[in-house]
């Protein structure tokens, strides 16, 4: 397994090993011990979900302020621009992002800590994306900031406009959001 850090601070790209040859291939997804010696991380995890989204579909972004999930995402079907966004009032890197393309070819996947705010496009005919959480979910804890908010000035390599939930069309603006501090 490679681990390497992105633009923010506590957002990892993971790449684990592949093993592969003419009748297909095998990885581990996930092994406790390999990602906590690799990222120096003691992590639980307490669910796991899967999405099925098609071409155009933006999802996000979205985070929860108490019951806040670390989530560890990976797509199995098709590819998406992943993108991590700084939301902690107190951070050095607050309001930046990091985007990520996570695809079933390259078996990549990203660890976004607690504190951060959470999208995805997807870039392909459609997109399996399943992900590992460190907390369950709570709806009534969930927030959601507009995807394109000016603040944040996020390139999401849109080719048009993206579909979206009603959530999502109405998130808040990044100075009107509740935050972490």
């Amino acid at each position: 397994m490679n681990v390497s850090a992105t633009e923010l601070p506590g957002v990892l790209v993971i790449e684990p090993k592949v093993f592969g040859d003419e009748r297909g291939f095998f990885y581990e997804s996930f092994n406790a011990r390999d990602f906590a010696q690799a990222s120096g991380l003691q992590l639980q995890f307490v669910q796991d979900n899967h999405s099925r989204s098609q071409k155009g579909v933006l999802r996000g972004l979205h985070y929860q302020v108490e019951h806040a999930q670390g989530k560890l995402v990976r797509v199995t079907a098709g590819e998406v621009l992943d993108v991590a966004v700084d939301i902690r009032r107190s951070s050095p890197q607050f309001g930046k992002w990091a985007s990520v393309r996570l695809s079933a070819e390259n078996n990549r996947q990203l660890w976004i800590p607690p504190g951060f705010a959470h999208g995805f496009l997807v870039l392909s005919d459609y997109a399996e994306f399943l992900y590992k959480t460190t907390d369950y979910y709570t709806p009534s804890a969930e927030r959601c900031i507009r995807w394109d908010d000016p603040d944040l000035n996020i390139d999401w390599q849109l080719k048009g406009p993206p579909t979206l939930s009603a959530k999502d069309q109405n998130g808040k603006s990044l100075k009107d959001a509740d935050l972490f501090p």
